[in-house]
């Protein structure tokens, strides 16, 4: 009887772990025992969902436990579901035994306002309930929660662009014009195929004059990549020796650019080049900008050549200081600060940007993190593991701080300079985005649809914990769970 039972239950789980990791609805419309349709569950098994609370306990007590005594940040954000309930979602990030950077869906908690007392409030029972000490937390990041007052980085920089966008009319006209056109467009179905088709149309009539290219057919004539292909098969076909190849490659390729591309052509893109916005309009150049103007003498005349220059000026200077202003106002000294003092453990170019004093005061930041002996001693690991990494092949090519983290525990480094590493996991855990937050609203979208919007807050949270955490609950076994 116990081995019956025992394989009763485990048929149980497998089909709940199907319905659960698909995301399908258990219930059915009718169903009775006459029903055809019992719905997805009873028409697969008698019995359901007896054990979805035992599964999310395994689930969330899994992602604790991988966490431990680490140093965590907490992901927050907001959104209503089909219910028009507010949900707020919990993700966690940490790093993990293997150095890699983890970002956990915790679970959905329905609120009853979005003040920052309700949140907090919220918090607090959810850290609770899993045992989670506030003391191990070390980053917040609130997508778009300004009550909170503190915003993750990625959220900072847009509202810094967005602040500058609205500061210029033209700018702000033009997507708001944009916005005015997505809404009409996008009410009527009509309209929308005859935008997509006046959108082929033209593809295809600027594809006959050349104007953009597809690298196919005769097309592909203009591509940038043209001369370079007809140079490399002329080289092939030509049955010269290898160091003779070598030598004319790059001027054959000189040559056929400049009888594909004419001096005009070539010299209108450099100078269209300047208006490149990037890295704060780096390649901006005024001088270039006004031989722009000479290449089109129909559309400026002298006076407003000179009139350009001008304005030009103002332009640059003005979108600058707006620039620099909303940056020192959404970015706070002391987040500035933690910013350049991380920065100094960037592994690329063999520690370039290594600095023994700053990665010291880095560390006095984290006092809960480091003691006043800690701190002495982190001097001489921090001397002597960048003399170690400079010399380890294994350290040569490594590009970013994630790769670096997992390097350190590949190679065992972590445990010879363990407060070296303590640094590397603290600012692997700063929530740059909260991107992580948002696809569970997505998923939160798939679960509990318009035909379940009856579904419970705490049916709909573990529904939504094993369909997000795929990789968790795969690894969760029958005999945990029962």
């Amino acid at each position: 009887m116990e081995v019956e039972y025992r394989t009763r239950l485990t048929t149980v789980l497998d089909v709940t772990r199907f319905l659960l990791k698909q995301g399908l609805p258990f219930h059915g419309h009718d169903e009775p025992l006459s029903s055809l349709n019992k719905g997805n569950f009873l028409e697969l098994l008698e019995w359901y969902s007896l054990w979805n609370d035992k599964i999310f306990r395994a689930i969330t007590c899994a992602i604790v436990d991988d966490i431990g005594d680490k140093c965590f940040s907490l992901m927050i954000d907001e959104a209503r579901d089909v219910s028009v309930k507010e949900q707020m979602g919990v993700v966690l990030r940490y790093a993990n035994k293997n150095g890699y950077v983890i970002e956990r869906f915790l679970a959905m908690v329905h609120v009853l306002d979005t003040s920052s007392i309700s949140l907090k409030n919220a918090t607090d029972c959810l850290f609770a309930k899993h045992g989670l000490s506030l003391s191990r937390l070390r980053g917040q990041g609130y997508d778009g929660a300004s009550n909170m007052y503190i915003y993750c980085f990625a959220h900072q920089l847009q509202l810094v662009v967005v602040a500058v966008a609205k500061d210029n009319r033209i700018v702000s006209d033009f997507f708001q014009y944009v916005t005015m056109i997505a809404n009409v467009a996008g009410a009527s179905c009509k309209r929308k195929d005859q935008l997509r088709q006046h959108h082929h149309d033209r593809l295809v009539e600027q594809l006959e004059k050349v104007d953009i290219v597809s690298g196919r057919g005769k097309n592909q004539e203009s591509s940038l990549a043209r001369p370079v292909l007809d140079v490399l098969q002329h080289v092939h076909d030509d049955g010269a020796s290898n160091d003779n190849r070598g030598i004319a490659v790059i001027d054959l390729i000189a040559q056929e650019m400049q009888n594909r591309f004419p001096e005009t052509s070539t010299e209108l893109l450099l100078l269209l080049l300047c208006l490149d916005p990037k890295d704060s309009f780096s390649k901006f150049n005024i001088h270039k900008l006004l031989r722009l103007t000479e290449l089109y003498p129909e559309d400026f005349t002298m006076i407003e050549r000179m009139m350009l220059e001008d304005q030009l000026a103002t332009f640059i200077y003005h979108v600058i200081d707006l620039i620099s202003q909303e940056m020192l106002n959404r970015f706070p000294e002391a987040s500035t600060k933690l910013l350049l003092l991380v920065s100094c453990l960037d592994p690329r170019d063999s520690f370039s940007k290594f600095n023994i004093h700053k990665l010291l005061r880095l560390a006095e930041l984290y006092l809960e993190d480091f003691s006043l002996t800690e701190r002495m001693m982190l001097e001489d690991q921090l001397a002597t593991f960048i003399y170690d990494v400079r010399h380890d092949d294994d350290f040569a090519n490594i590009g970013d701080l994630r790769g670096f983290a997992i390097k350190m525990v590949d190679t065992g480094k972590c445990t010879i300079f363990p407060l070296v590493y303590r640094l590397v996991e603290l600012a692997l855990v700063l929530p740059v985005a909260t991107a992580s937050v948002e696809k569970a609203f997505s998923a939160m979208n798939i679960v509990k649809t318009d035909l379940r919007n009856k579904m419970g807050v705490e049916w709909m949270n573990d529904s939504m914990i094993v369909y997000i955490e795929k990789e968790v609950f795969a690894t969760s076994d029958n005999e945990a769970i029962l």
